[in-house]
C-alpha cells in the first residue's frame, strides 16, 4: 500500500535474478559486473546491466526483504522522492565503487576486476535515513544486557548480505557514502541528482496502476509477516496511522470551536520522543510548549519538492520546531 516503486524493485528484479539463475544462464555474462570491461573496452552499459540485477540468489533474497523493509521511506516522503535517493545514489555510488577499487590496489596492490551484481549499493544507502530517521524502540533483551529492537532485524539482514560476497564491502562502502552525500545535502546533490516532475507523473500514469495496491481494510493477521519483527512492525505503523488520525480530527474539532491557530507539536509530538513502548499519551503541559522558532529554508525547499505550498510547510515546520519528519508526517496525513 502507497509503495508502488518498493513493490516493482521487490518483483522485476527478483524474478529476472530467477530466471537467468535457472533458465537462461547464458545470459548471465551481459548482467557481470565487470569492472575490467569498463575501464579497458569502455563497456559503458555494464555499469547499468551489473548494477540492476543479482546473479547471486542469495543477494536477491537478502536484498528484496531489505527493500521490503525500507518500503516505509516511499509511504513517508512519495515516490518521486524515493525514486529521486535510489538514483542519486545509484549513480553516486558507481563513482565511488571505481575509486575504492583503484585505492584499494594503490594501497594493499589487490586487482580488482569485477564486484557483485545488483542494486546493492542503493540498499546499502539507505541504511543512513534508516539509521538517523526511524525510531528505536525496544522489543526485549538478551541475557539481561543486549537490547533487540525493532530494527535489529534490519542490521542483521544487511550483515548477512556484507557476508555473502569477497568484494561486496566495496559496494556497502560506497553505497553508505553515497547515502550520507545526498542525505546530508552536500554539494547540493538531491537537487542534480533527482527524478524530474514530468518523469515522475509519465511513471505515474503508465506503471503506478500496474503496482499499485488497495488500502487494506483490516489489521494484518499474525502469520502474514515473515518474523515476528515484521509483524511487529506492521502493527506499529498501523498504530502510528490511527493515533495520526485521531490527532488530525481532534485538532479540526478545536480549530473549529476555538479558531486561530494551534500549536500542532502538542498534538504530534516526535516519534523518537515516544519513550513509553506502549505509547500511552504523554501531552506536555501548555507551559512547556517552547516559543516558535526560526524555519530553515533549505527544509521549506525540501516540503516544497514533495508537492506542498510554502505556507502549509511553513506553518508545519514552526509548529514541529524545524523537525522535518514530523512536519512531513503531518503534512503528509492531513
Amino acid at each position: 500500500d502507497k509503495a508502488p516503486l518498493s513493490k516493482s524493485l521487490l518483483l522485476v528484479p527478483s524474478a529476472i535474478s530467477i530466471l537467468l539463475t535457472l533458465l537462461f544462464q547464458h545470459y548471465q555474462k551481459f548482467f557481470a559486473y565487470n569492472l575490467q570491461a569498463v575501464k579497458e573496452d569502455f563497456q559503458i552499459w555494464r555499469l547499468v546491466c551489473g548494477r540492476t540485477i543479482c546473479l547471486d540468489l542469495k543477494d536477491t533474497f537478502c536484498s528484496s526483504l531489505l527493500i521490503y523493509n525500507f518500503r516505509i521511506f516511499e509511504r513517508r516522503y512519495g515516490s518521486r522522492k524515493f525514486s529521486s535517493f535510489l538514483l542519486g545514489t545509484w549513480m553516486l555510488s558507481a563513482l565511488f565503487d571505481l575509486l575504492l577499487v583503484e585505492i584499494t590496489q594503490y594501497i594493499f596492490g589487490i586487482t580488482i576486476n569485477s564486484l557483485p551484481s545488483g542494486f546493492l549499493a542503493p540498499v546499502f544507502a539507505l541504511f543512513v535515513p534508516f539509521y538517523s530517521s526511524i525510531p528505536r524502540v525496544q522489543v526485549t533483551q538478551v541475557l539481561g544486557h543486549f537490547s533487540i529492537t525493532n530494527k535489529s532485524l534490519v542490521y542483521i539482514l544487511g550483515l548477512q548480505l556484507l557476508t555473502s560476497g569477497s568484494y561486496i564491502w566495496i559496494l556497502a562502502l560506497s553505497g553508505l557514502i553515497s547515502g550520507i552525500c545526498y542525505n546530508s545535502s552536500i554539494l547540493k546533490v538531491h537537487r542534480i541528482l533527482c527524478v524530474p516532475r514530468w518523469v515522475a507523473k509519465l511513471f505515474s500514469w503508465t506503471l503506478e496502476p500496474v503496482f499499485s495496491s488497495a488500502e487494506p481494510t483490516n489489521e494484518v493477521r499474525v502469520g502474514m509477516g515473515a518474523t515476528v519483527d515484521i509483524q511487529r512492525q506492521q502493527r506499529m505503523e498501523l498504530l502510528d496511522r490511527q493515533i495520526m488520525m485521531s490527532q488530525v480530527a481532534q485538532l479540526r474539532r478545536q480549530r473549529q470551536q476555538q479558531g486561530g491557530m494551534i500549536n500542532w507539536n502538542r498534538l504530534f509530538p516526535p516519534l523518537r520522543h515516544r519513550h513509553n513502548a506502549n505509547y500511552q499519551d504523554h501531552r506536555p503541559s501548555e507551559q512547556g510548549i517552547p516559543p516558535p522558532t526560526e524555519v530553515s529554508e533549505e527544509q521549506v525547499a525540501r516540503l516544497m519538492e514533495m508537492g506542498f505550498s510554502r505556507g502549509d510547510a511553513l506553518e508545519a515546520l514552526r509548529a514541529s520546531n524545524n523537525d522535518l519528519n514530523v512536519a512531513t508526517n503531518f503534512l503528509l496525513q492531513h
